[in-house]
This record gives C-alpha cells, structure tokens and sequence, in this order.
C-alpha cells in the first residue's frame, strides 16, 4: 500500500485554541464491565426516583469511578477532561456535586448495594474480617467548628480537625475506618472527625457489618492499636472471635516471665518440642539448619479473665438478706507467643543502624531539639544535668545502654491473642493477612490520590470517599477475576495497561488528509 502525503499541506484538527490527542480511551470498557454487574444504575434509579432532575446520576458517577483510577484528579479537573473517553459523555460541572449529594444521602444503602452485588460477580470470603483506621489531610488553614444540626437540634462536631497525625502534618484531617474481608475487598467504610479516638468505630461498624451479613457470624482481626480490652469484650460475647495483636512489652510481668520462660515452647511446621536457646545460637550457614531459620517457635499462654457483663444477680446473705450485684462474666482468651531467628536477626540490625544515628546525633547537634518519638533515636540518648558549685547547671548527653539491652530482649518475639478454638498456626496465618488493608490503604492515597481533599461541605467530604472507596472495590474485584486465571498482577500492572489501551480514529485522519477513497481502495485491495 502507498499513501502520499503533502508535507507543505496546513492541515488544522480541531478549532479549539489548545492542541489536543486525538487518541480516546477504551480501556475503561474493563472497569466498566465490572461497575454495570454492581447494578449501580438501579441503586440511583431508586435514590432519585422522587427527584426531579435532568441528569443521569449514574452516567456521572460511572465517570468519576473510571477517571479515579486511571487518572485521579479533582472533579473539576474530570469533568474538563471527560473528552479523553471513547464514549464523549457530556454533563455539567453542577451536576457533579448533585450526584455526590444523592450519594451521600445514601451512604448507607449504597454500601450495602456495592456488597450484595460484588457477591454476585465473586463469592466474597467474609469468614475473617479486618479492620483499620487511616488519617487523610486536607488543604485548609482552620479545622471546622461544630455546629448545631437544624431538625434534630443535636451538636455536630466538625468533620475536619486537628489531631495527632502520622506524617505530622499540621493540617486538619479525617479518620477513615475500613471493613476488609480475606480477599482484600472492601466490605464497609466510615468517615469521622479527625480528633475522634479510633476505637469509637470499630463496635458501630461492626454491628452495620454483622446486618449486611444477616447474623451470619465472622472472626474480627486487627492490629494492636484497635485492640482494646472493650473491643475484645464485645467480641467475646454472642459468638463473635477476635484475632488481635499483641505488644509483648506492654503484657503484665506474670505474662512476660511465661515469654521469656525457656518451656513449652514448639515448632511452628511439626509441633515438635524445641528450645529458645537452640534458635538462638544455631549456625544458620549450615543448610541442614535452614529449615529451622526459616521455621517459628511458639507456644500458648492462656489468659482468661474475668468481666463485667453488665448485668446483675443477687447475692445471698447467711442473714437472709439479698442484695444486687454485678454479674461476672469470662473473657475466654489466649496469647499465642512466636520467636523467630529471622526476625531478631532483623530488628537487630535496624536497632544497630538506629545507635550509630544516635551516636552522630551526640557528636553533631544538641538531641535536646531533635522531634522524640517511641520509635525515633533519641530514645537510646539519655540527658543528665550537672552542676559544680557556685556553676550553673549543664546538660549532658549520653547513650543510654540500659535501654538498648532492654530492647533486645524483645527482638524476635511476637504475640497474638485470640478466643479461636483453632490451632496456633491457623490463628497467627489469619493474622499475617492484615498486610491486605494497608495495602488498601495504600492504593487509595497514592494510587487513587485520595488525599489531599479540596471539598469543604461534609457531606461532599464523605462522597469523595464513596467515590474512593468504589473506584477500590471496582480494581479489587478486576484484580481477583485476573488472579483466578493463576497469573499475577500488580494494581499498577492493571492500571497501566488500561491507561495504554488508546484508539484513534484513523479513517476520520485519513478523510482531513484527502486520502480517504484511494486508502480504502488499497486496503480493500490489501485484505
């Protein structure tokens, strides 16, 4: 095929001002396929059914799910560059932030919505669930006052707000607690104010979560900090089980002397007896060990307590009298403990790197300005004030040993408390999965750059974050569907290559450039 073209031919492809690709995107059919098998069309047919409005919220959101993942940006910034999809949707900026309010309306109904319906696309494992807490900062200078809510007259405390954060911002943030199930799907969502305590959500949700699955009964799993004696209570009772991290340095010193106790402990692989001190001190460049540097010890302590149930019994007395007292209940639990060689070979070389900061923090500044934290090096340094007489008093900076070797005893050990009546090995595998939920939240702050957050209207807030939360669950559910063809991709992989899938429409290039008949004869004549 020969095609001739006139270099010194002028030829204009659009009137607009700015020049633009002419390249539409059909990788969004994917996501597409998968948000049409949610039904979500029918979830906004029955939220604007006695709404009188001239758009089609689900078009609109469909949208704002797609570019959410393959080119996260601001509504505005969406709705400039909706020309970019093969379908031309059109609608106006205004009808954005209506949609994102029916939503909002909605949250409940919607969420339960997206799980009915992913159920339908892939049989969602909620046998464990795992829940987490994350922080998102804002772009604002002033957090929000609250105020007082016009129908019910109830004070509502101001969504975004200073807090303690993890990046230490010094914006104000919200709290985000997430639902996930075994799969890393997501189940459920909340948004709340960013200085509430991260253990007033876990009960609430939990208790949304247990109507979505209709009682249908599941194990609690998650990390230390939203482990909490209440929390583990609540799922003690009505046949609810809980998995939940454990700091060995915080349990009590009757729990620490039966750690570090050189008894009972097993293999993690056969159960077989061994010993702290073996670990410890084998030759790990000998292969025949290798099995056990790869393997854990552990062993079960038993820590049951007693409880207030809340209720009251009555107490008898040899006079014959009665009285009402509280009723105690049992908090049936046990700390599972696993010491690992690799592990204490690992803290310990993050510990050593950490001194030598220290010891270059002691030569080259004054630790006194260094930001402390339970994590950070100033830890190891320790000040001591003195004074000769008649002198003023100084300060002194040393390494503070006695911690560092306070430390180590701790290296390689891990605890894990659970009311399950499975092995140890079935417990600790059901909490090695909780890596899944931060990857979630992973995706969702740099992925699908949810965070900064430009709105200033709560409710617009809290639809931003369904939105979010949606566009997750749409390249979860894309992600496992791959995943069963027993090919792995990362989400980057998948985003990517949608990004890539582009088309152009060449017989429209070829009909500008005065070709048009003589190609499609020789193409004709080609095929």
């Amino acid at each position: 095929m020969e095609v001739k073209i006139d270099f010194n031919e002028k030829i204009k492809s659009s009137e607009a001002l700015v020049s633009t690709s002419n390249q539409l995107n059909i990788g969004y059919f994917y996501l597409q396929e998968i948000y049409h098998q949610l039904n979500v069309g029918e979830f906004f047919k029955q939220a604007a059914a006695d709404m009188k409005i001239t758009f089609d919220p689900n078009l609109i959101n469909r949208f704002l799910v797609h570019s959410r993942i393959l080119n996260p940006a601001s509504k505005l910034s969406t709705h400039r560059h909706l020309n970019k999809f093969y379908e031309q949707p059109e609608f106006e900026y205004a009808h954005i932030m209506k949609t994102m309010d029916i939503m909002e309306k909605n949250f409940d109904q919607y969420i339960s919505h997206l799980f009915e319906n992913s159920n339908k696309i892939i049989r969602r494992d909620t046998l464990v669930c795992y829940f987490d807490c994350t922080d998102y900062y804002f772009v604002v200078e002033e957090e929000d006052e609250n105020y007082i809510e016009e129908v019910t007259g109830e004070i509502v405390k101001g969504l975004r707000r200073y807090a303690v954060s993890k990046e230490h911002r010094p914006n104000p943030i919200v709290e985000m607690g997430l639902f996930m199930d075994a799969k890393g799907i997501p189940l459920l969502m909340c948004i709340a104010s960013g200085s509430d305590s991260k253990q007033t959500h876990a009960i609430p949700l939990e208790e949304k979560l247990t109507k979505m699955f209709q009682g249908k009964k599941f194990i609690y799993c998650v990390d230390a900090g939203l482990g909490f004696f209440d929390i583990r209570k609540f799922n003690s009772m009505g046949g609810r089980v809980f998995v939940v991290t454990r700091s060995v340095k915080k349990l009590s010193e009757v729990m620490k002397q039966a750690v570090f106790n050189d008894y009972d402990y097993r293999l993690l692989s056969n159960d077989r007896p061994v010993s702290l001190e073996a670990l410890k001190t084998f030759d790990k460049t000998n292969k025949a060990n290798l099995p056990f540097y790869q393997d854990k010890a552990y062993k079960i302590i038993i820590a049951d307590r007693a409880v207030d149930t809340g209720l009251y019994t009555e107490k008898k007395y040899k006079n014959g009298k009665t009285k009402p007292v509280k009723a105690k209940g049992l908090l049936k639990q046990k700390i599972i403990i696993t010491f690992s060689r690799k592990m204490m070979e690992y803290q310990k070389a993050v510990r050593s790197r950490q001194i030598e900061r220290a010891k270059k923090l002691l030569k080259n500044m004054n630790p006194s300005t260094y930001k402390k934290g339970p994590h950070d090096v100033i830890r190891f340094i320790k000040r001591k004030s003195v004074s000769k007489s008649n002198d003023p008093v100084a300060d002194k900076y040393y390494l503070d040993l006695s911690v560092i070797e306070e430390e180590e005893k701790y290296d390689g050990f891990y605890a894990a408390a659970a009311n399950l009546d499975d092995d140890a090995a079935t417990v600790l595998n059901i909490n090695a999965q909780r890596y899944k939920i931060e990857d979630c939240f992973r995706v969702m702050k740099t992925t699908l750059s949810a965070r900064p957050v430009y709105h200033q209207l709560r409710k617009r807030i809290i639809a931003h974050f369904m939105i979010c939360c949606m566009a997750l669950l749409v390249l979860r559910l894309l992600k496992t569907k791959l995943d069963a063809n027993e090919k792995h991709y990362t989400t980057a992989n998948i985003i990517e290559t949608l990004q890539n899938m582009d088309v152009t429409n060449v017989i429209c290039l070829l009909r500008q450039q005065k070709f048009y008949k003589t190609v499609i004869r020789d193409i004709m004549i080609y095929k």
